[in-house]
């Protein structure tokens, strides 16, 4: 059975090997025919070849560069899912209508009042001014503000059914809006020069001032219990689970200081 594939594979190697020479002395013939005109086909035909050979060429180069840039491609793909889950993360953790957060910082006293129209379409209602007509400076230039650290929905569902109740990550995260409105007010005041603020603000002021100095809350933000007038965070039995969560999730700390309530906010570990 060998030897018969053998002289088979024999014998269409010969029939092979007689069909190129049989194509050669074709080619032999046609050029003896027309000799005159056969150069110049044979010309145009190895033109054509050769630029044949030439796109060939620049086909493979573009391959080359095609399959060096495939792994790129796979790393930037693979950023960019990282990057989208990350941007999803963010959009699921951050209320659904965030509170903006009304500041004087860029007002001018002297110009821009504190219309209650204006307030309450931000949301804010006096925060801690206790509905005090007199006006904040500027807030001074560089002062960071107050952080926004948001809880997100793993953290709330870690907590205790009895703990979380019925609040929702948008409760909570509106609250912490409020928190950071209020500790930003007082930051303001505290800043205030003694001839802008009334004599109620004054006094307000000095023990904002008191309260900052203390080594427990210097270098803090913070705000009082008595600043707590919504619109989203009360002091009701909402409002103060919601402190209770916060507090819990290391978003707040408490101290009292005199007779005030002090809340400072915490960066969460």
């Amino acid at each position: 059975m060998d030897v018969k594939q053998a002289g088979s594979s024999l014998d269409s190697l010969v029939s092979s090997f007689n069909t190129r020479i049989a194509e050669l002395q074709e080619l032999v013939i046609a050029r003896n025919m027309y000799p005159a005109s056969s150069v110049t086909d044979l010309s145009a035909v190895d033109a054509t070849l050769k630029a044949m050979e030439l796109q060939v060429h620049d086909i493979k180069d573009r391959l080359r560069e095609e399959t060096l840039a495939i792994p790129k491609a796979k790393k930037l793909i693979e950023a960019s899912l990282r990057q989208q889950k990350k941007l999803q993360s963010m959009a699921a953790h951050v209320p659904s209508q965030l509170l903006g957060r009304v500041t004087t910082i860029n007002q001018e006293p002297s110009r821009c009042p504190l219309p209650e129209t204006s307030n309450q379409e931000f949301g804010l209602r006096s925060l801690n001014l206790e509905d005090e007509p007199a006006l904040l400076p500027k807030e001074k230039k560089g002062r960071p503000s107050a952080p926004l650290w948001y809880i997100t929905s793993d953290e709330l569902d870690s907590l205790s059914s009895y703990m979380r109740g019925r609040l929702t990550l948008d409760k909570v995260n509106a609250a912490i809006n409020d928190m950071a409105a209020y500790a930003d007010a007082n930051a303001q005041l505290i800043a205030a020069p003694r001839k802008k603020l009334s004599e109620n603000m004054l006094d307000k002021a000095l023990e904002l001032k008191e309260i900052g100095s203390t080594e427990t809350v210097k270098g803090k933000h913070f705000f009082l219990e008595t600043d707590v007038k919504g619109p989203s965070l009360k002091l009701d039995n909402t409002g103060k689970a919601i402190l209770t969560v916060l507090r819990h999730l290391g978003r707040i700390s408490e101290t009292r200081i005199g007779h005030q309530r002090v809340i400072i906010l915490s960066k969460p570990q």
